[in-house]
């Protein structure tokens, strides 16, 4: 785990997102740095499409394997 500095607005925008969203503050820029990530990596889908992949992923994990995620 490390520091990552962000400006002081976008950080603002994250607290917000968190509240609405029921995250902590962290894991709404981590999910956020992840979606964007794979939408760099698949330019042709769409966001609920990133989601959906995502969530089949999950789903389709053993216990085991979702246990060391």
């Amino acid at each position: 785990m490390g520091i990552v500095k962000i400006d002081e607005a976008l950080h603002e925008e994250v607290r917000r997102a968190s509240s609405v969203m029921c995250r902590s503050i962290n894991a709404q820029a981590e999910f956020w740095m992840k979606v964007g990530r794979l939408a760099e990596a698949n330019p042709t889908l769409t966001f609920n499409e990133i989601i959906s992949k995502q969530l089949a992923n999950v789903l389709a994990a053993t216990p085991e394997q979702r246990a060391a995620a």
